[in-house]
């Protein structure tokens, strides 16, 4: 069975089940037993080249023990199990002696999982389908992989916090041009499910690595924090699907959480790669971690500032940013002159609206700068729809082909209707308004009607969105006043 089949064929059995409600709690059900499945098959590979080899799951949770036998533990026995002593015991597995490392990340992976599955029969239909892939055949591996994100990127309700699935086209034109180096430490702060990870971790290994003392150096330099659960489960996993195999530095965590002050040399890092979630609002407080200059609760604005202090001199960096931030005043004016001053921003790829589609209409940009260096000129590089397309959606995504010209421009750089350079004093003069449009771009008329239309039907669906969440923080704050 092709393995696309059999995700369908899960899918379609986690549907019969009362206790999983919606795409989120079915790929959450899926990923922890997938999980176990690709851990049990990477120990298998490990047992054969490693006799004194001892995982550090007890024997009796180890998938071989319960789940492999298709004929085995089912019923009300199979869901006692699982949520009386194998969620019970992983979620207190000690991390101690050899296996520590590993211990941990088993422990982080469910902390925050659940078995959401209320049929020990549909859980033993569920397990049997998924012991037909086998992760040490390469082909399964490799086809996994792509239905793997596949999967990702259609959790939609993602996008409901300001996050976004980031179109592979993105992450791999990032990575190609930033070109993180083996023996560099690679961090994506707010990593998700682990797009730009990965990308980074097939691009080092790609280009530079050549042994297995290569390797272990790469294994060793990525580095991904994510603060909700199912994302960190999914970019724990990720790793494992990408050959890392112990990815005890990705991190469940919030990085804005820690005050800046108390970053260090010991944090600082080469590369900084990264979506940070734009439109949403940190929680009350965290701007506080920031000098007063740039407190905002704006999380963009505040990945920003942290980029800039997480980098090594020398170190590079590229993230996707909404327009707001590059026209936006007051604390976006200060944060942006201070990016100015202590970095490099060489380019700016201002790219079309629907990337982000289905999830938001918002203009993005992709912005690439270099920290010890101040701003001289600022390349801007506006990235067209390709012809016969007027946006973008599920069926017709942004692809890495789009990129060749871009690519091609990047080393040898002029201007041309595309690509055009504005310079430090003009940007001063602007009051740091990055917001530049193309000199050379031709007017178009105001465009479809119905298009335009749909595009001010979501904006008052948008509006209506946030005043009805502020009316109820107001009632809350309200009512808590008057306790």
């Amino acid at each position: 069975m092709a393995i696309s089949t059999t995700i369908k064929s899960i899918q379609d059995i986690m549907r019969k089940d009362a206790g999983v409600d919606g795409d989120a709690q079915r790929i959450s059900q899926l990923v922890w037993m997938l999980f176990l499945k690709v851990f049990d098959d990477h120990e298998a590979e490990k047992e054969l080249l490693d006799d004194g080899y001892k995982s550090p799951i007890p024997k009796r949770l180890r998938w071989r023990a319960w789940a492999k036998d298709a004929e085995g533990i089912t019923g009300e026995a199979l869901l006692d199990f699982v949520n009386n002593d194998l969620f019970k015991t992983l979620k207190e597995l000690p991390a101690v002696g050899k296996n520590a490392a590993v211990a941990s990340v088993i422990r982080g992976v469910f902390e925050d999982a659940y078995n959401y599955m209320k049929s020990g029969t549909l859980v033993r239909q569920v397990i049997n389908t998924l012991n037909e892939v086998d992760f040490n055949r390469t082909s399964d591996r490799h086809e996994f992989g792509d239905v793997y994100e596949k999967v990702l990127s259609d959790l939609q309700n993602a996008g409901n916090a300001g996050e976004f699935y980031t179109p592979r086209a993105i992450t791999q034109f990032i990575v190609d041009q930033v070109d993180p180096r083996l023996g560099e430490k690679i961090l994506d702060p707010a990593c998700g499910t682990g797009g730009f990870l990965t990308c980074a971790i097939e691009h080092v290994r790609k280009k530079y690595v050549k042994d297995a003392e290569d390797e272990e150096k790469l294994q060793a330099s990525v580095f991904g924090v994510e603060k909700k659960p199912l994302p960190h489960l999914l970019c724990v996993t990720n790793m494992m699907f990408h050959g890392i195999e112990v990815p005890s530095n990705i991190r469940h965590d919030n990085t804005l959480s820690r005050p800046l002050r108390d970053y260090g040399p010991r944090d600082r890092v080469d590369v900084v790669i990264t979506n940070p979630p734009f439109g949403g609002m940190e929680e009350d407080g965290i701007e506080n971690n920031f000098p007063a200059t740039f407190r905002t609760r704006e999380t963009a604005d505040l990945f920003l500032v942290l980029l800039m202090t997480l980098l090594k001199p020398g170190g590079r960096a590229a993230l996707v940013l909404p327009d707001g931030t590059l026209f936006g005043e007051g604390i976006k004016t200060r944060i942006k002159e201070k990016l100015l001053e202590e970095c490099s921003l060489h380019t700016i790829v201002r790219l079309p609206k629907g990337v982000f589609n289905p999830y938001t209409n918002i203009k993005t940009n992709l912005l690439f700068f270099e920290k010890g260096t101040p701003t001289k000129t600022v390349w801007f590089y506006e990235h067209p729809y390709p012809a016969g397309v007027k946006s973008y959606n599920k069926t017709k995504p942004l692809r890495i082909e789009e990129f060749a010209p871009e690519k091609k421009w990047w080393g040898k750089r002029k201007e041309t209707d595309k690509a055009w350079k504005v310079s430090i004093d003009d940007i001063k003069a602007r009051g740091y308004n990055l917001d530049v449009k193309n000199p050379r771009a031709i007017d178009e008329a105001p465009g479809d009607a119905n298009e335009l239309l749909a595009e001010y039907g979501q904006a008052a669906s948008d509006v209506a969105k946030i005043r009805n969440q502020l009316r109820d923080e107001l009632a809350k704050a309200i009512a808590w006043a008057t306790r």
